[in-house]
């Protein structure tokens, strides 16, 4: 049976504004083969884009709010859950920034309450060490709401951004301090700390690499104890920063890896995290619409 497919890392090709120089015309510049505006129209369209996931494999998807009006741009919280609402297979997963909101964890009650499942933060856009205490209150609300934290760690292409804030080591501090949140180090420390990533994913429990960004026939290059941590991976494609979805799906699944360590990454470890269970997965395909 196949095994089902989460992707954890979905940006919506919709944002209220976006940073030019950098990441509208990098889009733009991975999609050249197409019309833009026809393919901007269309997957602006939530039913489209989740018929493009199950086309290409995708039962689950996290989609992603972003609050980095120096780097990428804004997509709003608000468009996000709006984008995924009434359609089951899309995950909304909010944004704070914690420069233009105060009380961030009074903002996180809010967004969980409004039906967000989980949170994300971008350090190297929005420029502050993942460990620094104005954090704090954020992270014990994270915790006692038990939603997942994503964080953005590596490198990065977008014009603005600051890599230093992006090392995962800075998290290693987080996840002591609060042993019940769930961190995923976004990109695995991408280009500049796969080690440490490794390190992390394997020393804390509540700790887990999601591999968007990376090419996934290099996964064991970069990872070669990756077996190790199977529990730990979550696969994501980065979408629209991709052009062939479906194929990096296989990609993963050609990988010289244990059946069981595949089914894990693709979506089981998701499924846990998100509190999805397998069946449901199974069969979601023919109840998504």
């Amino acid at each position: 049976m196949r095994s089902p497919v989460i992707d954890f890392h979905i940006h919506p090709i919709f944002y209220d504004q976006f940073y030019v120089e950098s990441a509208l015309n990098w889009i733009k510049e991975m999609h050249a083969d197409k019309d833009w505006d026809q393919f901007y129209q269309a997957f602006s369209d939530p039913d489209y884009f989740l018929r493009y996931l199950q086309e290409n494999g995708v039962d689950y998807g996290v989609v992603m709010a972003d609050l980095c009006p120096a780097v990428t741009g804004v997509c709003t919280n608000e468009y996000v859950l709006e984008f995924c609402e009434s359609r089951e297979p899309l995950i909304p997963f909010a944004s704070i920034n914690p420069y233009l909101t105060v009380h961030t964890g009074r903002e996180l009650q809010r967004l969980v309450g409004e039906g967000f499942r989980g949170l994300k933060l971008y350090p190297t856009y929005q420029h502050y060490f993942p460990n620094e205490g104005f954090l704090y209150p954020l992270y014990a609300k994270a915790e006692e709401l038990q939603v997942p934290l994503m964080v953005h760690t590596g490198s990065s292409v977008f014009k603005g951004a600051k890599l230093k804030y992006g090392d995962p080591l800075y998290l290693d501090e987080v996840a002591v301090d609060f042993p019940g949140l769930k961190i995923i180090l976004v990109h695995s420390g991408r280009g500049f700390w796969y080690d440490s990533a490794f390190v992390l994913t394997r020393l804390h429990d509540n700790v887990y690499m999601e591999v968007a960004g990376l090419p996934p026939q290099k996964l064991l290059a970069y990872f070669p104890e990756m077996e190790r941590i199977s529990e730990k991976i979550l696969f994501g494609s980065d979408w629209p920063g991709i052009t062939d979805l479906k194929g990096n799906i296989d990609a993963i699944r050609k990988l010289p890896l244990a059946e069981e360590t595949k089914h894990n990454i693709l979506g089981a470890n998701a499924a846990k995290l998100l509190d999805l269970p397998m069946e449901k997965l199974r069969n979601s395909k023919r109840t998504a619409m």
